[in-house]
């Protein structure tokens, strides 16, 4: 499967612990990464300077559905699920 365009949904849903360009204090799951896009494509794609959890996803069916929201959902129920205690904790600045 490729890329949809529009989407952006695996720059919002997952949380990066660790620091990356742009993001020293990495990114809270629900939050847009600041190389999101406004046509909701990722700005560092090819980039040396792109996290490697970003790197190594994989655009697939059964996580990204036909469309934004649903995508948006299945990625936020695995990041749930794969959070300490199944719960995802932002903080509030």
């Amino acid at each position: 499967m490729d890329c949809r365009s529009g989407c952006g949904a695996c720059c919002i849903a997952p949380s990066i612990s660790t620091p990356f360009f742009g993001m020293p204090a990495g990114k809270s799951a629900g939050v847009a990464c600041v190389h999101l896009s406004e046509d909701m494509r990722c700005a560092l794609f090819g980039d040396s300077r792109r996290p490697a959890l970003c790197d190594a996803f994989l655009p697939e069916e059964t996580l990204c559905s036909d469309n934004r929201e649903d995508a948006l959902i299945s990625l936020t129920s695995m990041e749930i699920a794969s959070a300490p205690g199944g719960v995802i904790i932002r903080s509030v600045r």
